[in-house]
């Protein structure tokens, strides 16, 4: 089946549970079908793992992570500080208090793409603003933070920037050894090496 098939299914199940949890109730503002469907193609809902990992690095105070998994997968690893808020409980009272803050953006994510996606559809649906998906999940910020593949010879000088910055987060969040032999070491990465922390607990 195609992914998008697929994508929009999901999305139809998760605004049918989501409009059955607040039957009954009164209902937040929703926003109308036409503006969800403009809102979702949009690209500006997606941030990038290096942006992510900046924020992160940078303490960063109006960013919010919410690992959208659930409780077994997140408990194993997830990112720095992340409040684990499993999809099943986006909507209950304890979930939703951490969505709608004015000033703080929330950057989803899960494995991939789309639980979070499903996440910030149905928070969309309801109102809520100033949330993103972390484009490519877990996966891909192992591939780009934690595993960065070095450019070859032949590439741009910005791939060896990005790749430059890759490997100082690496650094930062894994405390391994930089290559001394580095193609792309022009200039000194500047992160200071962190210690290992413990992941916030959070969510329900």
């Amino acid at each position: 089946m195609n992914r998008n098939y697929l994508f929009l299914t999901l999305i139809m199940l998760v605004l049918a549970v989501g409009l059955l949890f607040f039957h009954g109730q009164n209902k937040p503002k929703q926003v109308p079908p036409d503006r969800l469907l403009w809102d979702i193609i949009q690209p500006t809902r997606y941030v990038s793992t290096d942006n992510v990992a900046k924020w992160i690095i940078e303490k960063n105070p109006s960013i919010e992570l919410i690992d959208v998994r659930g409780a077994g997968e997140y408990n194993a690893f997830s990112l720095p500080n992340a409040i684990n808020v499993p999809l099943d409980s986006l909507i209950t009272s304890s979930g939703s208090e951490y969505f709608g803050i004015p000033g703080v953006r929330v950057v989803l994510f899960a494995n991939d793409d789309i639980l979070s996606d499903q996440a910030w559809v149905l928070l969309r649906r309801l109102g809520f603003k100033g949330n993103y998906v972390m484009k490519g999940g877990l996966n891909r910020w192992i591939e780009t933070i934690i595993k960065p593949q070095e450019p070859s010879e032949s590439d741009p000088e910005t791939a060896f920037k990005v790749y430059e910055f890759r490997e100082g987060a690496r650094l930062y969040f894994t405390g391994a050894k930089l290559s001394a032999s580095s193609k792309a070491g022009k200039t000194k990465v500047v992160f200071k090496r962190k210690k290992k922390t413990v992941v916030a607990s959070g969510g329900c």
